[in-house]
């Protein structure tokens, strides 16, 4: 009776044997099947699944496309219609932000009604000692493309985004100052032209006292003849129409035609 009972045993432990082969096996040929059709490792950590999508380039090569009834553009020269203003249109030389001349000639533009609202105010301010100093008025898009293309982070502020457009590029916004008629010299303010920090804010609490109230007349005589202040700029200024003028991408030398 001892002998069958071995064999049953060993037969037994035979047949646990083959099972456990036979199970080594299929666990072996899996393994290398997965590192078969795995993608290769990247050193690069994988970005979340949950953050939204990548947003849209922040730059367009034309300019965007809009709908809608515009008026027919009218720009008409600054200094042609008002020859007491004067011009520092800093874009057309090395003194801007941008370090190098943009424009290649020195010239403002506006649309007529806010060219003849801007007139408006200037007479005003010179029965107060002050002329108008112009910077800039109408503005190629090509411009404000550039503008937002060389700067990044809270610095785009103070620049347009391209793919909405500037009100610049409408010939309805305009960069001042005051400059003092009995002297000729430019008016100091709480902050330098195109200057991108807080000092610019037409709201800034800093500065002298001269600075604040001269600044502070400015703002009170243009937005008297239909502009805004922008929120980040005091010397610029948005004509009340500006949504009624389509983006546009001439040149100065274009409307000599």
């Amino acid at each position: 009776m001892l002998q069958p009972r071995r064999w049953c045993s060993f037969s037994h432990l035979l047949l646990v044997l083959f099972v456990a082969a036979l199970f080594a096996i299929s666990q072996l040929q899996s393994s290398c099947k997965a590192r078969e059709t795995a993608p290769a490792v990247s050193s690069v950590p994988a970005s979340p699944t949950n953050l939204p999508p990548s947003p849209p380039p922040t730059t367009t090569d034309t300019p965007p496309v809009e709908q809608g009834n515009f008026r027919q553009p009218e720009l008409i020269e600054l200094i042609k219609l008002d020859p007491t203003i004067k011009l520092d249109i800093r874009y057309a030389t090395a003194n801007n932000f941008v370090g190098r001349p943009l424009y290649t000639e020195a010239r403002a533009f506006l649309q007529k009604p806010a060219a003849e609202a801007l007139k408006r105010a200037s007479a005003k301010l010179q029965k107060q000692g002050y002329g108008l100093l112009i910077f800039d008025g109408y503005r190629p898009w090509a411009i404000t493309k550039l503008f937002w293309d060389v700067t990044s982070g809270e610095q785009h502020n103070f620049v347009a985004d391209p793919r909405k457009g500037s009100k610049h590029n409408r010939g309805c916004a305009v960069d001042l100052s005051l400059y003092d008629l009995k002297t000729g010299q430019e008016v100091p303010m709480t902050g330098a032209y195109d200057e991108m920090t807080e000092r610019s804010y037409p709201t800034y609490k800093g500065g002298t006292e001269a600075q604040r109230r001269t600044r502070d007349l400015l703002r009170a005589a243009m937005e008297a003849e239909g502009f805004r202040v922008n929120e980040y700029e005091w010397w610029h200024f948005d004509y009340k129409d500006w949504q009624q003028y389509p983006l546009l991408n001439f040149s100065f030398a274009d409307l000599n035609h």
